[in-house]
């Protein structure tokens, strides 16, 4: 299985970019990663164009999780759930998709397979990478039965 990080613009803040890298890096134990990073933009409508950045970036064939305020909440264990089931469904790739300040196109959201919301409360940017990057090793840790998640 492999996991994809699809975000716009870069992570500016070097603890948080050491964060993120410490967490894909454990996660990587347990699936293939990468992270693609997409320019944002300064058009009027940013939107529209990281919109279509973000799809090129898309594989046909991946399933897509867009993180968005407005999705579904989990809690770790759903989320190790979640997984699982990918697991038992035979997903080969995993797109996990952060929009910009703006949020994501129309386009974009209708691509999406499952929304996913990490909180109700507003996090930076560089901030939400690192706690999906930790939630979802935070899952394997469960699935496998490590003692990472007590």
């Amino acid at each position: 299985m492999k996991f994809r990080f699809v975000w716009v613009g870069k992570t500016r803040d070097q603890h948080y970019k050491a964060l993120q890298e410490e967490y894909l890096q454990r996660l990587s134990h347990f699936v293939s990663v990468e992270v693609v990073e997409v320019k944002d933009s300064k058009d009027k409508d940013p939107r529209e164009t990281e919109g279509k950045r973000i799809l090129e970036k898309l594989n046909q064939s991946s399933l897509v999780c867009l993180l968005d305020v407005g999705g579904k909440q989990k809690s770790s264990h759903q989320i190790a759930e979640m997984i699982e089931s990918w697991q038992e469904q035979g997903t080969r790739e995993i797109s996990f998709v952060i929009g910009g300040a703006d949020g994501v196109s129309r386009a974009v959201a209708e691509r999406a397979n499952a929304v996913l919301s990490l909180s109700f409360l507003t996090f930076t940017h560089d901030m939400a990478r690192v706690v999906l990057a930790e939630q979802l090793y935070r899952g394997f840790t469960i699935i496998k039965g490590f003692p990472y998640q007590k």
